[in-house]
């Protein structure tokens, strides 16, 4: 067990592990009172040697680690890696690549939706991993010799699961299917956080886009105001307040301070005052700049039937193919394909079309039908004769 507390050890760690073909990493954090993830662990593995890297220690340089994630030759390896990323991408402004993700290319080769970490290990590795501490505040110095091997267990397990997993990809010809979902990872976008796109994180059934005008301002508001301070967003102002507000805006500290949930002090302060200065940018916005209601288009009528074909059409072929189905589509999918050939989903392009969108089309057309077939269902296709009579 060896743990890294220094930016000199870090970067020997780093230029030992950046020569290797790939490196397992994994991440503990605490959450539960900052808007950004507090990094308390970086865990580190090369197919011959694995260590934990200490971020809270007294002056150690994390930029070793930067450069490695940032260097193209050398693939890493997460399992479940959104939130992962998430923190590298604060911590560094770029995201690292390429990646793989286990638990993505676990659902290409047929391990099922989402599938654990635990999972995997137990399948793959024929070991099981200790829970025990898994509610760990990692944040605490010192660790346990126990907690600290729980961690690293997490990216010693995942160089066999990668490997084995590599493997399979490989001889199904499925690693160009598991490509398009680590391109999403990469991707800068799905992690920047844009705080005029904040209020769409709240939930509410109202369609009236004056209201909804001011709430994109309010929530604005709180979300550059919880990043200042780093803070959970219902710390500086809770749902239900800014819905309260969006709904009947204050114009001044009397009314604010009747908002409930609000005291007379904040709407007194600096908080409350910059809350009033949003909510009259909300009020003030042309009708022109008004959002949309998120209100989903109800399926047409008629077309209820059809998609429950097509779910088990979708079962079918994810069982054929051994894949999960959440990696082709949803219901929602299901429900924009039966009502527009052209429907702007994944399933109908590339690996996806060719498995299962096809056929979904077909389906839809009266070009193939199901039929069952003992315990088994089985596709029918129709010829043009029987199409026509």
């Amino acid at each position: 067990m060896r743990t890294i507390t220094s930016s000199d050890e870090l970067a020997a760690l780093c230029r030992r592990l950046g020569q290797g073909p790939y490196i397992t990493i994994d991440t503990e954090f605490m959450r539960e009172t900052t808007f950004w993830p507090r990094l308390c662990l970086v865990q580190m593995a090369g197919p011959d040697e694995a260590a934990i890297v200490d971020p809270m220690a007294d002056g150690i340089s994390l930029e070793p680690l930067a450069d490695l994630l940032a260097d193209e030759t050398t693939l890493k390896v997460f399992h479940a890696a959104r939130q992962d990323i998430e923190i590298f991408y604060h911590m560094n402004g770029s995201v690292p690549a390429p990646v793989f993700d286990t638990q993505i290319a676990a659902m290409v080769c047929g391990f099922g939706e989402s599938v654990g970490y635990e999972t995997l290990v137990r399948k793959l590795v024929k070991e099981q991993v200790d829970k025990s501490s898994r509610f760990t505040d990692w944040s605490r110095r010192p660790l346990s010799n126990k907690q600290l091997n729980y961690a690293l267990a997490d990216v010693t397990h995942l160089r066999v699961i990668y490997e084995k997993l590599a493997r399979r990809l490989e001889r199904s010809d499925r690693t160009h299917w598991l490509q398009e979902e680590m391109d999403v990872l990469t991707n800068p976008d799905t992690y920047a956080v844009h705080p005029e796109n904040a209020w769409r994180r709240i939930k509410t059934r109202s369609k009236n886009r004056r209201m909804l005008a001011v709430l994109t301002t309010v929530a604005a508001w709180r979300e550059r105001e919880a990043q200042r301070r780093d803070v959970p967003r219902n710390r500086v102002l809770r749902d239900e307040a800014l819905l309260e507000i969006s709904a009947e805006p204050p114009g001044d500290v009397e009314k604010l301070s009747h908002v409930r949930g609000l005291s007379r002090g904040f709407a007194e302060g600096r908080h409350g005052r910059d809350l009033l200065d949003a909510v009259q940018e909300g009020v003030k916005l042309p009708k022109k700049d008004w959002p949309e209601a998120r209100a989903e288009d109800p399926l047409p009528p008629g077309l209820g039937p059809l998609v429950e074909l097509l779910k088990v059409l979708l079962k079918m072929k994810c069982e054929t193919h051994n894949v999960a189905q959440k990696l082709i589509c949803n219901v929602a999918d299901l429900e924009r394909i039966a009502a527009d050939d052209d429907a702007p989903v994944q399933a109908l392009h590339g690996w996806r079309r060719e498995i299962f969108g096809e056929d979904a089309i077909a389906l839809k057309h009266g070009r193939i039908a199901l039929a069952a077939n003992g315990k088994a269902v089985k596709l029918v296709r129709i010829s043009e004769q029987e199409m026509a009579d």
